[in-house]
């Protein structure tokens, strides 16, 4: 394995790539970082659908970073990716990982022969019927990740892993040598959303929300009959501050409203489901992330609905990173890719 490797996240309208030495141990160092705009229509929801187009701007994301390393780890979400609760009969890893197959079919919702099989373990109990392994199911339809591959390797790039995006964020967010008791982890994307419990930082339940900050730009845009970038000004100008709303803004703080509202809400069920089927203890906080939680007032909303605290995750509190490389505020934008960049890729 080379010394440094480099994550990539291909979202819908650019390209983040995060190059870390020191990935599997608990002292990443951060080498450098960059990022490219996407063509529009290039990618839908986390997958390639021009693969060409995002190959070249692969390339020239690694022109314009000077990475060292082509080794890459590439991240997957969005709907054609899933995780579900699984628990088989005890048995390694590979054992297990061999017998899907077998034992998922009526829990996909295509043929399982479609799709590329991964098990996260989480824990062990002893049941009447003998030894569990209790852990997350993860299904990829298997030619959403060969677009994603086809385009890195068009580019140059060797893949030498490809990963659940919001075992990504729990790595970023959350790393198992830092993280005490239980959080939510909810990464607000362009798109999607991923909702994260983990437990000492190792997660116990995902669900990737089908929404994100889009949607209410595009809501924007549609009710008020204005351009998408007129749209996106506004929803980052007012947010969710009331107070400071003027007659004229009404209109917009209101669909603002009732967008986030719905999203807010679909966090919070996710949550009352995982409580509610796991008979778990709440969580005691929530991590956000992504350029969608920047929202003016939605960190306070969310605190409101769940009633625990929210704060805004910081990636790389603890990383060590290059004198020239100062923290921004943007600086979120690439938990995802750090996040794939780290851990045990063998």
């Amino acid at each position: 394995m080379a010394a440094t490797i480099v994550g990539v996240d291909i979202g819908g309208y650019s390209a983040r790539a995060v190059e870390v030495s020191g990935f599997a141990s608990g002292k990443p160092v951060l080498v450098r970082q960059a990022e490219v705009p996407l063509p529009e229509s290039s990618v839908r929801r986390g997958e390639v659908i021009e693969v060409a187009t995002v190959a070249t701007a692969l390339r020239r994301l690694w022109a314009t970073g000077g990475f060292s390393s082509k080794n890459i780890v590439l991240g997957m979400g969005g709907p054609r990716v899933f995780a579900r609760e699984l628990s088989v009969p005890y048995g390694g890893l590979s054992q297990i990982r061999e017998s899907l197959p077998f034992l998922v079919q009526d829990q996909l919702p295509v043929p399982v022969a479609e799709v590329l099989l991964d098990f996260f373990p989480v824990s062990t109990e002893q049941t009447a019927s003998g030894k569990q392994v209790s852990g997350l199911l993860v299904a990829a339809i298997e030619d959403a990740v060969n677009a994603n591959v086809e385009a890195a390797v068009q580019a140059g790039l060797r893949p030498v892993h490809v990963d659940f995006v919001p075992f990504a964020i729990s790595r970023a967010l959350a790393p198992v040598r830092t993280a005490k008791g239980s959080e939510l982890l909810v990464g607000v994307g362009a798109n999607t959303t991923n909702v994260v419990v983990v437990r000492d930082g190792v997660p116990q339940f995902v669900r990737i929300l089908p929404s994100g900050g889009d949607d209410i730009t595009r809501a924007i845009a549609q009710r008020m009959e204005w351009a998408p970038e007129r749209a996106e000004q506004a929803k980052r100008a007012l947010g969710m501050n009331v107070a400071m709303t003027r007659p004229e803004d009404r209109p917009i703080i209101e669909i603002i409203y009732e967008v986030v509202g719905e999203l807010l809400t679909a966090i919070s069920n996710t949550l009352n489901y995982y409580i509610g089927t796991k008979g778990s203890v709440p969580v005691e906080r929530v991590l956000l992330n992504g350029s969608g939680a920047r929202l003016s007032g939605f960190a306070q909303s969310l605190s409101e609905l769940l009633r625990v605290p929210v704060v805004q995750a910081d990636p790389f509190a603890s990383v060590t990173m290059p004198h020239k490389m100062r923290p921004t505020d943007s600086q979120d934008a690439f938990a995802i890719a750090f996040g794939l960049a780290l851990g045990d890729h063998s």
